[in-house]
C-alpha cells in the first residue's frame, strides 16, 4: 500500500522547492495550486460559477480569472473568500483525489503539495502523514519580497491569513526548518524518502 504524504507550509516557506525536491528523487507530487489554477484559467471548470457568483468584472479579458482582482477582494472580505473556497475547494480535492490514486496505483509513496491541508475540513484525513515547511517569519518576508515586489506589509498580511506557524507544527508529523542552504533542504527531503521507504519495509 503506497503511503500519502501531506506537504503543506506558509507562503515563502520553500514548499514549492522541497516539492521539487521530492519529484527530483522520483517521487510523483500532486499538486493542488496547479490543480487551482487549471480549473481558473480561461475555460476552466470553477470560472462559470465564479462568475455567477462574483460577476465577469473577475474575468480578464482573455477569459481567466483576473487572480490579482479576487486576491485583493477574499483578503478584504472573509465572506467573499468564503464564497470562492465553496467553490473551489470541492474541486480541488476531487480532481486531488483521482490524481493521488492514480499516482498511488504505481508508487509506493505520493506527495500531496497542499497550502491548505491543514486548514481545509476532511483533507488532513486523506493523507497518511503531514510534512511541513517552516520558516522564520523574517526570512518568510524577504523571500516572498525578493521574488513578487509585494510589501513587507502585503506580505505580512497573507501570512496572518494563513495557519498560524506554532498550529502548523503542532499539527505536522515531519517539520523541515528550511533556513539554510538550497542543499540543506534537498537533504532534508531525501532523508524522509529514505525514512519512509526503510518504515515500508
Amino acid at each position: 500500500m503506497s503511503c500519502i504524504l501531506g506537504l503543506t507550509g506558509g507562503i515563502g516557506s520553500g514548499k514549492t522547492t522541497a516539492a521539487d525536491a521530492f519529484r527530483a528523487l522520483g517521487v510523483p507530487v500532486v499538486d493542488a495550486d496547479a490543480i487551482s489554477r487549471s480549473l481558473t484559467a480561461a475555460g476552466g471548470a470553477a470560472l462559470p460559477e465564479i462568475v455567477r457568483v462574483f460577476g465577469r468584472a473577475m474575468i480578464t479579458p482573455e477569459g481567466a480569472l483576473d487572480r490579482a482582482r479576487m486576491r485583493e477582494a477574499v483578503f478584504r472580505d472573509p465572506d467573499a473568500r468564503a464564497r470562492l473556497e465553496a467553490i473551489l475547494h470541492p474541486l480541488i480535492a476531487r480532481m486531488s483525489e483521482e490524481e493521488i490514486r492514480r499516482a498511488a496505483a504505481e508508487h509506493d509513496l505520493v506527495v500531496y503539495d497542499c497550502p491548505l491541508l491543514l486548514e481545509v475540513p476532511g483533507l488532513r484525513e486523506r493523507v497518511d502523514a503531514v510534512l511541513s515547511i517552516d520558516v522564520a517569519e523574517s526570512l518568510q518576508v524577504a523571500r516572498v519580497m525578493a521574488r513578487s515586489g509585494l510589501t513587507a506589509e502585503a506580505v505580512s498580511r497573507i501570512a496572518a491569513a494563513q495557519l498560524p506557524r506554532a498550529e502548523r507544527i503542532a499539527r505536522s508529523d515531519w517539520v523541515i526548518f528550511n533556513g539554510g542552504t538550497l542543499e540543506d533542504l534537498r537533504e532534508a527531503v531525501a532523508d524522509i524518502v529514505r525514512r519512509l521507504a526503510n518504515a515500508g519495509r
